[in-house]
Parts: C-alpha cells; sequence; structure tokens
C-alpha cells in the first residue's frame, strides 16, 4: 500500500466504500471527511488517497507492440438491444506471414467495478492481452453513451439502468466473444466488486457459459442460482473487507453442497478494491499475489 495512505483512519476508507456503494450520499461523505480535517488531516491527502486517479493505472500501454486493442459491438436482445465492448488481442495469434497459421486462444471476459469501463479496466483488459488472453471487456454503460470519464457520474449512470438488463448484456457478451474465431472456445471471467458479483451471476446463471471465473471481492449470486454452477472459481478477498466478507460463509456452503472445485484468498490487511492502483486501497504486494494466481488459474483451466 502507498505509505502515504498508512496514517488514514481506516473509517475513512469504509466511508468511502459505503459512498461508492450507494450507501452514504455524497454531501455525508464530504461531511465526514470534512470533521476528519478538523482533526488535523488534509483534505488533498484524504481525496487523494480515496479517489481514483487513472494516470497510475496504466501498466500496459494501448499501443504497447504486443497487442491490438479496438472496440467491438455485439447483439444484446435480452438486454438492451445492444453492447460494446473493448477487445485486446495478443499480437502472437493475430500474425499471419502467410507460412505460420493464425492461432487460437482462450478469451476472458473482464468485469468493471459499478461505475462503467474506466481507464483502470481497460488496462487489466491489455494486461491479460500482454499475458497471451484474447480480453473483452464490455461496458454496461453503453446504451447511455459509455463511461463519461468520471466515477461520481458513471455509478450514478450505472444506478440508473436496469439491473437485470446489465446481466443480460454480460450474457451475451460472453456468449458473443466465446464464440470469436479466435477463440479456443474456453471462456474465462475476472471482475472486481460489482464485476466480481457478476462473475459469480455468470457461472450461475447458465452452468455451460464459462469455464473458470475469478471474482475479486463480488457478492454471490442469488441463492437459488447456485446450484447451477460448475465452473471452477478462484474467489479473491480482502480481510478488511466486512460488507462483502460477510457473505462469503453462506456462499461457501453452497459451494460445498454443489461439489463445486473453488478456492478463496484472503488477503491479509486488504481492503475492497485492493487491486486497483489508481486509488489508496491499492496494496500492491497483495494485488501482484492475486494477478499471479489468476493468471496461473486461467492457465490451468483454459488453455
Amino acid at each position: 500500500m502507498n505509505n502515504n495512505n498508512k496514517n488514514i483512519p481506516e473509517e475513512a476508507f469504509d466511508w468511502y466504500d459505503s459512498y461508492a456503494h450507494g450507501g452514504m450520499d455524497r454531501r455525508t461523505f464530504m461531511k465526514k471527511l470534512t470533521g476528519l480535517v478538523a482533526l488535523g488531516y488534509s483534505m488533498t491527502t484524504l481525496t487523494g488517497a480515496l479517489f481514483p486517479n487513472y494516470a497510475l493505472a496504466e501498466q500496459v500501454s494501448f499501443n504497447d507492440a504486443e497487442i491490438t486493442a479496438t472496440y467491438l459491438n455485439f447483439p444484446s436482445p435480452q438486454g438492451h438491444g445492444e453492447g460494446r465492448g473493448y477487445l485486446v488481442l495478443p499480437k502472437s495469434i493475430t500474425t499471419n506471414n502467410g507460412d505460420v497459421p493464425v492461432k487460437k486462444a482462450p478469451v476472458v471476459l473482464v468485469v468493471h467495478e459499478n461505475r462503467g469501463l474506466n481507464p483502470y479496466v481497460k488496462d487489466v483488459a491489455r494486461r491479460l492481452a500482454k499475458a497471451g488472453f484474447i480480453a473483452f471487456a464490455p461496458d454496461a454503460l453503453f446504451p447511455l453513451g459509455g463511461y463519461p470519464g468520471n466515477d461520481d457520474e458513471g455509478r450514478s449512470m450505472q444506478k440508473s439502468l436496469d439491473r437485470s438488463k446489465i446481466e443480460q448484456d454480460f450474457v451475451a457478451a460472453a456468449n458473443f466473444i466465446k464464440s470469436h474465431e479466435l477463440s479456443n472456445g474456453k471462456l474465462g471471467t475476472v471482475g472486481f466488486c460489482f464485476g466480481g458479483y457478476m462473475v459469480n451471476y455468470l457461472a450461475a446463471v447458465d452452468s455451460k457459459l464459462i469455464d473458470a471465473g475469478v471474482p475479486f471481492y463480488g457478492t454471490p449470486a442469488s441463492k437459488e442460482l447456485r446450484k447451477n454452477i460448475k465452473a471452477p472459481l478462484m474467489i479473491q478477498l480482502g480481510e478488511l473487507d466486512e460488507r462483502v466478507n460477510a457473505s462469503w460463509p453462506e456462499y461457501e456452503k453452497d459451494l460445498k453442497a454443489n461439489n463445486v472445485e473453488y478456492v478463496m484468498h484472503m488477503y491479509e490487511n486488504a481492503k475492497h478494491g485492493f487491486h486497483n492502483d489508481s486509488t489508496g486501497r491499492f496494496d500492491q504486494a497483495n494485488a501482484d499475489l492475486a494477478w499471479s494466481r489468476t493468471l496461473a488459474f486461467f492457465n490451468s483451466k483454459l488453455v
């Protein structure tokens, strides 16, 4: 974790988590931060630690020589009619000099948080392509024009959409990208927060849809759907994420009852959002470990 954030009270991160997930309005959140300023904390330091800075999130450039990034629209008749996603291909599978046939590769659907396809999640897609996977990251906000450029507006936009139609948009995206001409027919999913929920949902809504799922700090699908889960799961949780962790014991009980192959990793002293390197919640050591485990899991299940 950024050393500059170690002295910020833990409750400030809890307030932000509540604010980011609809449990607290912005006025209340800022009033609470103002209370910390009265105790001697700098508002600049507080907002810098809690709000994202996407300049920090780019690990793989969009023009990296080893990948090709573009956008694709896909049909979503049960959702909003049409969706759009960020497609990133490894150059190694698209190069064809006439002598070497185009390779096929496993596909990973990348699902964003509750605020649309922001730069951090697009970078995650590029990281996957750099590791040899076809990555596809849909934007739930496409029906409203796409991610607006800031998370506050993005959260409001996503909240205004019909949740069931968003879910169907991601089902459509999964089916669409799984059948891509360069796909080897294997589909993994990784998602963060709301995206973690979507990974759990996609595993539960159709037992044949995905072949492996890695939900980062995501709540489970509704209880009646969990009996459908067949895909192996790697559950990634942060020790300090009380809100999401409260749902884990019951979820684990259902996974065991249905003989689902799963592993859960609990990351010590990690907050909700610990993988997101654009915020003060980022924990590099735990994020690096979680990501290395994610890639190894996908390589074992999809390749």
